[in-house]
């Protein structure tokens, strides 16, 4: 007995052992603790190994095996109670026992879907957009996830590029309005409530004006036309309080935003003095040499680190080149230290220090798995964010009364494609999606008929398919 009150005596201790110290003192105490490698780890994002958001290095007994060793600061697309528990508790083997961060895309909606965020923007609605991601934020942290990236807040106003449909539109303005309100959805009373997720203000900056409208392309813009129309809900979004910036895949007058002093070092963490961290997107570190900025992978995070990207998202570079580069002189470690101490920051305002699996909660899963009024706000807010071009001869509603009915295209049918893109997959989709289909022909009568034809697929040029459809489409 007495040995089991020391042990509980011992792990009381453990939970408090900074105190009534200040986060700021909390931090700076723990860095003095680590070593060079150990505060490089915190800098390090890997993905889970089922579902990733981009090209995988797919070396999992490797990734288990650093963060054991404490060499990884955050794992991306990991999460259900169970799955975040065991990632925990091998992070709780590591020699200084940091917690990681669990991120996930949350982009409009995790267990409730949400119509895609351009959508919403046509509600004009920011209450519903706000509640949106409180709903999003407190079904997220059910599930272990601590961190979601978003919101997007680029400005967007070419419309080939294909990332319209996760922002808010072309107007300044507007978008800064509801990038604002996603925040105060998704952080709630603050860090550390348990229906809270740190957010993200992304891509950082000017993504949404890409040459052509090409994914990745550079953008060539005066430094007047960057700080009046695609910064300032950036900015906006640091006085926030965002818990976190991304930094975009574009260069900027030539600089990779990823390298990118001027946005980066000069405006977010000097003129705005902002205090959360950077990460990288997908890659974009290591992708600095394909797309001829950086020599190799030493040079690319040696010019990452010191443009002010703090943590690096699946590039795997830091770990193997910043120790070395600190070594030989070429970056100061006083950056390290800086970023790892804001990413540090972010877990004791997590509260994942004080008990690192308070996220990883199996009732409070399931109490959001399929939450009924959450569900019923989510219909209600699709139905506001519609928007009817044209109504002729008032055919819309559907009476219940009609006799024939014909649903034309590729979607009729579907169940998971009404997620939208950018959503969470579960593996229970197919059962607990209605097709639109199967919807419509629910609220006819039960003497209607509903017609329906493919007429097309989604992303080739077959017109096979279109002679059915104007036939089908006469019957109804």
């Amino acid at each position: 007995m007495k040995r089991v009150y020391f042990l509980l005596a011992f792990s009381a201790f453990g939970l408090n052992a900074y105190g009534q110290k200040t986060i700021d003192q909390k931090v700076a105490e723990l860095l003095s603790k680590m070593t060079l490698e150990e505060k490089v780890g915190q800098m390090v994002q890997y993905s889970g190994f089922e579902y990733a958001t981009g090209p995988q290095h797919s070396n999992s007994a490797a990734v288990l095996d650093e963060i054991k060793k404490g060499k990884v600061g955050s794992m991306l697309n990991v999460a259900g109670s169970e799955e975040t528990r065991a990632f925990q508790k091998l992070a709780m083997q590591s020699r200084l026992k940091i917690p990681l961060l669990f991120g996930q895309d949350v982009i409009h909606g995790y267990r409730t879907t949400f119509p895609v965020n351009l959508g919403q923007a046509a509600s004009w609605d920011l209450e519903m957009i706000e509640k949106s991601e409180r709903i999003a934020a407190t079904e997220a942290a059910a599930y272990g996830i601590h961190w979601t990236f978003a919101p997007m807040v680029d400005i967007a106003r070419d419309p080939r590029w294909g990332r319209v449909m996760e922002g808010s539109g072309e107007d300044t303005y507007l978008g800064t309005k509801i990038g604002l309100a996603r925040i105060k959805g998704f952080q709630g009373r603050g860090l550390g409530s348990l229906d809270a997720v740190m957010a993200c203000a992304k891509h950082f900056a000017a993504y949404g004006a890409a040459v052509g409208g090409r994914d990745y392309n550079s953008v060539d813009m005066s430094l007047r036309q960057l700080n009046e129309t695609y910064l300032p809900p950036f900015k906006a979004a640091a006085e926030a309080g965002v818990a976190t910036f991304m930094n975009s895949f574009n260069d900027i007058n030539g600089v990779p935003a990823t390298a990118n002093q001027y946005i980066q070092r000069k405006l977010l963490k000097g003129k705005w003095n902002y205090k959360g961290f950077v990460v990288s997107d997908w890659g974009s570190i290591g992708e600095m040499v394909p797309h001829g900025y950086a020599k190799d992978a030493n040079e690319a995070a040696e010019r990452a680190v010191q443009g002010g990207s703090d943590m690096d998202m699946e590039s795997r570079v830091y770990m193997a080149e910043l120790p070395k580069l600190v070594k030989e002189g070429k970056v100061n470690p006083k950056l390290i230290d800086d970023a790892a101490g804001r990413i540090l920051t972010k877990k004791f305002e997590m509260g994942l220090f004080d008990d690192p699996f308070r996220f990883s909660n199996e009732k409070r899963q399931k109490e959001q798995t399929d939450n009924q009024e959450n569900r019923k706000f989510g219909r209600a807010f699709g139905s506001k964010s519609i928007v009817l071009l044209k109504n002729q001869g008032n055919i819309l509603p559907l009476s219940k009364t009609v006799k024939t009915v014909a649903l034309i295209g590729p979607f009729g049918k579907e169940t998971v494609a009404n997620h939208g893109f950018w959503s969470i997959a579960f593996k229970d989709d197919n059962q607990r999606i209605v097709s639109q289909f199967d919807g419509i022909k629910n609220q006819l009568d039960k003497n209607s008929t509903l017609l329906y034809a493919k007429g097309c697929n989604v992303d080739d040029q077959d017109k096979s398919q279109f002679a059915e459809a104007v036939e089908t489409a006469k019957k109804a």
